[in-house]
């Protein structure tokens, strides 16, 4: 299990980092930005905007499953154009998790040698009692007619790799899967067959809603 790195340069995490609460106008958040490997972020992309001016919670943007044995699975993909628009509390938590882990996801992106990446927080959790055991390397994204399965796995929690959990219990890590993946088109998870319950087109016009807001809320302060 990869030992969490603090506070690594900016220049190492551009290297790895992937894709991805207030009133109108509210402070930004004082969170240095970063691009997505294999993705500029400049102008050109209408899906960029300002990090700090967000509303949404992890859960708006959260691809979630519930396979058997009470298992229940949340991913988040940290794709820059999806998590500007979280609150500011949740973007700066979701950058610096991956900032934890910026000399794993490196390595991960050296072995693998692709042009970009596409990086998924993913936590498991147990609902019933006794044990639960459970398999990330079967946690497969369906995207624009392929399906993808994870390169490799980060660990956040210890006992990750142990794969089973206790009642109640949560255990997190970053998966990394090829950044061929396309989340401006239906995404959908399943792991032991069981196909996530979220409706990905759901998620999408919640995140073109709220770009349409932080866009009007960045306006007056330019």
């Amino acid at each position: 299990m990869t030992h969490p790195v603090r506070r690594p340069a900016l220049a190492l995490l551009a290297c790895v980092a992937l894709s991805a609460c207030a009133s109108a106008g509210p402070a930004a958040a004082q969170v240095p930005p970063a691009g997505q490997a294999g993705v500029s972020g400049d102008t050109l992309d209408p899906n960029w905007v300002p990090a700090g001016y967000g509303t949404l919670r992890q859960d708006d943007i959260a691809l979630k499953s519930s396979p058997a044995n009470g298992l229940q699975i949340r991913a988040i993909p940290l794709d820059e154009r999806f998590i500007r628009l979280l609150s500011p509390d949740s973007y700066r938590s979701l950058r610096e998790l991956q900032a934890s882990k910026a000399q794993a996801l490196l390595a991960v992106k050296e072995r693998n040698r692709l042009p970009s990446y596409s990086i998924w927080y993913v936590s498991f959790f147990a609902l019933e009692q006794g044990e639960t055991r459970f398999s990330p390397q079967e946690f497969i994204i369906s995207n624009t007619g392929r399906d993808f399965r994870p390169l490799d796995i980060v660990p956040l929690t210890p006992g990750f790799g142990e794969y089973r959990l206790k009642q109640r219990e949560v255990q997190s890590a970053l998966l990394v899967f090829d950044g061929q993946i396309d989340l401006n088109q239906p995404v959908t998870a399943q792991l032991e067959s069981v196909p996530s319950v979220t409706d990905w087109n759901t998620i999408l016009q919640r995140v073109e809603r709220e770009r349409a807001l932080v866009r009007s809320r960045v306006a007056p302060k330019r």
